[in-house]
This record gives C-alpha cells, structure tokens and sequence, in this order.
C-alpha cells in the first residue's frame, strides 16, 4: 500500500510506499530527458570520529560491483545509452543520479537501485579504491581555496562533526573494511532514509511501479539520529601555512538554518554583497583597488545552523587593507538602508538564477528532492519568488544591524610558508 501526494503544482507528485520509501517526481513535457537521483539522507555529520570518511568512501564502493554488475558494467550501462552516472556526498545527504533520454528510465532506475541493494565491496576493489580517496585528499590539500575553507569549517564548529572534512582523515579511510561498510549501509541505507526524485518527462505512475519492483524492502527500517548538540559559537582567530604564493582568507560566523524565518533576508544580502561583478564587494575591493583575482561570500545551510562567510584571495601585503574594507561593506550594511535601486536588483538576480536553473532536469530532480528532505514538502518557485518579493530596505537593514556585527565574525588566513611576518599577519 502507498499514498500519494500531488503538490500544489500538478506536475510534481509524491507517493510513499508502505515501507517508508518517498518518491518525488516533476514531469517536464518540454524535455527528452530525464534525470534520476536516489537519495539517502545520510552525510559525514552522521559518522561517529572513527568513521570520518566513511560516508564518502561509501559512495565510492557503490561503483565498484554488484551481484550481477562488475565496476566496468555499471559504468557503461549509462554511457552505452549516452546517459551517464556520477554521485556526491556532502554534511547531510548522498545522492547517486544518472541522466539519460526520457525512455531508458528503467534502466537508470534498474543500475541505481542495483548499486544501493546490491553492492559486494570486492576486497581488491576496497584496496585500490582507498588509494582514489588519498589521492583525492591530496587534490584537495594542493587546492588553497578547499583547505581554508575546511579550515574554516573545523574552526567555526570545532569537535563537532559538521566541522570535519567529508573526505575524513587518511587513517580513518586507510581503516575501512568491508565490514565497517555492510555495518554502516544497513544502519543509514534503509528504507525510510531514502528518497527517490526524478524529473523530465516521466509519468510518476511508471516511477512508482519501478521503484516499487526494484527496492521491495517490506522493512521499512527504522533509521536513527543521534542527537547531535551545538556548542555555543566562539569567535577565534586562526592562522595556517603552506608552500603558496598568495594568501587566502575567510572572515565569517555560524549562519541560519534551512528553514529559518530571515533566510531571505540572508540570501539578498549575500547577493548585494558578492552576487557578480557588480556587487559591492567585486566593485570596492578588486574594481577599485586591484586588490584580488577572486572575492565573494558563501551562504551554506544546514538542518540546525548555518555557515556564511567572505573568501578572498589577496597578496600578504594586502591582508590588513581587504580586511578593513570587508569591514566597512559589514558596517555599510549596518547602519544604511539598500536603496530601492539596489534591493530589486538584487531581487531580479535572485529570482532570475532561480527561473534560469529550471531548464537544466538535474537542477530541477536536485531542487525537488532538497525541498523533501528539509520542508517534507515542495517548495513552489511561486513560494520562493513570493518570499524574496516581499523583503523590504527596513527589513533588511534590522536583520543586517545584528547579522554583520564584526566581533562575531571569525577568521582563517592561509599563508604562505616562507612570507614574511609583516604588519598585516600581526594585526590578527
């Protein structure tokens, strides 16, 4: 037995099965294609210390064998068809897609679900997949912008899991056996800890007779969360170097949550400040002085909190005037109210990625299954326009006044290894 769901727009459907499965589809008239994602809502904040890791590397082995499916069969299974399959693994959730023409359905459907029911872990295949993920590791710590951001992250939510790297640690993933990960599969993959979201054109009907057949758990599992409670947020200052030329830099501070009532307010903001070429902080600190190559601010959300921040990445010379200048765009956003010029416009730019990103499927399978996972509902772009519409200077301003003050701001400075000690590093 299962209950079906039509949302507010006609064309997205939700059905779950008896065994706590949810299935969510957009039928897309305009397209060919599809895009298929299965999701489970598990993610590295899920790991205990000894598993960090294990959620990523998971999603690695996936790709390596199943009972019926060696690594090379499920990899051209969507390629032969001119699909393809990737997966990602991020805080909160792991989603393995394909994309493929609108009738090779069941075949997406039929390797995915192959890979999630059915993956062996080949012991020869667990030995060389652990030397993919170090080799990843190192891709990402020769990377400045990904190592002061994970930098960042463990500063801000320290000995917490949020703040560890997704990755995990060399130690940890060079631990892993098969074991570990038939242990952690049948603790997070089950039934009620999955979503399934297609968008294109698809009839929902064919979807949930699909899914139906091929993840038949009459289990519905009863997947648990250990409570995972946040320390009080400490500003902290914090300096790392390595053999680099430029210096990289992160001023920010816990953020909001998915569903907290000044998002909106949060998101315009971010825009205003770091939305493209025209926004203040392009304009006033690399327009106008040359100070960097790349500047902007990130807004990243999750269950119960949130991560904003401004990366910039600046010669050492520089540090002390960029991080005067960030500053005073916090403090301009404080005390001046956006005129009405500046906030439609950064309206429109909002509203105009979100209608822009409707015409690629993964985006619309991607936006389809976040908006289960977070509100257990379908978040209409008429809701999200709505929303952003409706924010006022005022409003923006009250939010700004408490939001941007600079002592809750933390910082993270990568340096270079051999610069020198100058009065810009001191002024930390």
């Amino acid at each position: 037995m299962s209950t079906t769901i039509i949302e507010k727009e006609a064309n997205i459907k939700k059905t779950v099965l008896q065994n706590g499965l949810k299935i969510v589809s957009e039928h897309v008239e305009s397209v060919m294609s599809i895009s298929v994602g299965i999701w489970v809502k598990t993610g590295s904040r899920n790991e205990s210390e000894k598993q960090a890791g294990i959620t990523h590397f998971l999603e690695h082995m996936l790709f390596k064998g199943t009972k019926t499916r060696n690594a090379y069969d499920i990899a051209q299974s969507m390629e032969s068809v001119g699909g393809y399959l990737n997966a990602f693994t991020s805080t909160e959730y792991t989603c393995y897609y394909a994309r493929c023409l609108d009738t090779k359905l069941e075949t997406a459907l039929d390797v995915l679900t192959d890979m999630v029911k059915n993956s062996e872990f080949p012991r020869k295949e667990l030995q060389k997949e652990k030397k993919v993920v170090l080799e990843e590791m190192k891709m990402y710590r020769d990377s400045p912008e990904d190592v002061v951001f994970d930098e960042f992250s463990n500063q801000v939510f320290k000995n917490h899991p949020i703040g560890r790297p997704i990755l995990g640690y060399e130690s940890t993933v060079s631990a892993f056996s098969r074991h570990n990960l038939f242990d952690y599969m049948a603790e997070r993959y089950q039934p009620d800890n999955l979503l399934v979201a297609v968008a294109g054109n698809v009839d929902h009907n064919k979807v949930v007779e699909l899914v139906g057949e091929l993840l038949n758990h009459t289990d519905a599992g009863n997947t648990k969360n250990q409570e995972q409670p946040l320390q009080p947020y400490e500003v902290s200052k914090k300096e790392v170097r390595k053999p680099i030329e430029q210096t990289h830099m992160i001023m920010g501070r816990r953020a909001l949550n998915y569903n907290h009532p000044d998002k909106y307010l949060l998101l315009l903001a971010n825009t205003i400040l770091g939305g493209g070429m025209s926004s203040r902080l392009h304009q006033n600190i690399r327009e106008k002085y040359g100070y960097c190559y790349s500047i902007g601010p990130f807004n990243q959300s999750y269950v119960d909190s949130g991560l904003f921040g401004v990366y910039i990445g600046t010669d050492i010379d520089y540090v002390t005037h960029v991080r005067e200048l960030i500053i005073k765009e916090f403090e301009r956003m404080q005390t001046e109210e956006v005129d009405a010029k500046e906030l439609n416009e950064a309206k429109a730019q909002l509203k105009g990625k979100l209608l822009l990103s409707q015409e690629n499927t993964s985006n619309r399978m991607t936006r389809l299954a976040k908006s289960e996972l977070y509100f257990n509902r379908f978040v209409t772009l008429n809701e999200l326009v709505q929303n952003i519409d409706e924010v006022t200077s005022g409003e923006l301003l009250q939010f700004s006044e408490e939001f941007f003050q600079p002592e809750l701001f933390s910082e993270t400075l990568l340096l270079p290894e051999k610069s020198k000690q100058n009065s810009a590093v001191n002024s930390l």
